[in-house]
């Protein structure tokens, strides 16, 4: 098993308080694929949701990288990586992560996902479970049917003419102009407007347009989500699992995570007082401090072939409902 990086192969990471490591590039299946990386240690691996890239993490990777191997991925479609036309499923993202991580010199890893980058760090945890140590979803996608009503307008029919027009308002647009806009959908100032506005303004790209929507209309319906990780969730309580949501997040509703936490026996629940979507930005140290201990206090998954047949033929079962409420 491969717990720290290939000798030589990652730099350190900047001066202190710089927002962004070291970026890299390599080409996967003839495409390029950039990523993030730096530190030493256990692999951490972040992925991020959609419209976004691996600079979302900036706020929380120096101080991983302090203590881990931390790799960040820009995901096909979105960032610097490739945006070719071809297959945005959830399963084809994981296949990708494994396929990096491979190219990296990488077996095993604690899975980090945001948003759709939760959806994807359950289908991998799903696919490959052997490459999973320990798995965390942040505000993750793929655990209920709500979702915020501007990503369900996003596979409306049309909305292909209309986005290139809603990407060149939020890019063009700036300061109390934003905030209006955004007001009027439901999202507060702050890290989420900021967040909002810069996913959005990428769209001016027909690539990542292009990657948006077919992305989009494969986990979203103009009712709401329509991939669910919820049936399949009980596989999870084998491996260490730890939920993290903002409790006022105005994309994916608080009560997602709680479902999840009470789906999941063993699972860690840690709710932010005053969090938006995006935690690792609102708090970026309290997460930070939660996927250190969750880390370190926690035993690396092993993959059992036996086990998880097991596990399967008995199927779900009714877990005691904990009396601890959330970590907040």
């Amino acid at each position: 098993m491969v717990n720290s990086a290939p000798a030589g192969r990652l730099e350190t990471w900047g001066a202190p308080g710089e927002p962004l490591g070291p970026y890299e590039e390599i080409s996967l299946h003839g495409h390029t694929v950039g990523f993030q990386a730096a530190g030493d240690g256990p692999l951490l691996v972040l992925l991020h949701g959609i419209t976004s890239t691996s600079d979302a993490w900036r706020e929380v990777m120096p101080k991983l990288s302090e203590r881990y191997t931390v790799i960040a991925p820009d995901m096909i479609g979105h960032g610097r990586s490739a945006k070719p036309r071809g297959d945005y499923s959830l399963g084809a993202y994981a296949a990708g992560v494994r396929d990096l991580l491979g190219v990296l010199g990488f077996d095993s890893a604690t899975v980090v996902g945001h948003s759709l980058g939760g959806g994807i760090a359950m289908q991998f945890s799903y696919l490959f479970p052997e490459y999973v140590e320990r798995m965390a979803l942040i505000s993750s996608g793929g655990l209920g049917k709500e979702v915020h009503p501007l990503l369900r307008a996003a596979t409306l029919p049309g909305s292909e003419w209309v986005l290139p027009l809603l990407a060149r308002e939020w890019s063009v647009r700036a300061g109390d102009a934003v905030h209006s806009v955004a007001a009027r959908l439901g999202v507060e100032a702050g890290p989420d407007i900021a967040e909002f506005a810069r996913g959005y303004a990428s769209l001016i790209h027909q690539g990542a347009r292009d990657a948006f929507l077919d992305t989009m209309r494969g986990v979203i319906g103009p009712d709401g989500q329509k991939v669910s990780a919820l049936d399949r969730l009980y596989l999870a309580d084998q491996i260490p699992f730890l939920v993290i949501w903002g409790d006022e997040d105005p994309v994916i509703p608080v009560e997602h995570g709680r479902r999840a936490h009470e789906l999941v026996a063993h699972s860690r629940y840690v709710e932010i007082e005053g969090s938006g979507h995006w935690p690792m930005l609102d708090a970026p140290d309290r997460l930070v401090s939660e996927l250190t201990s969750f880390i370190e206090q926690t035993e690396p998954f092993e993959w059992d072939l036996e086990q998880v047949r097991e596990r399967m033929r008995r199927g779900p079962v009714a877990r005691e409902q904990s009396t601890a409420g959330p970590r907040r």
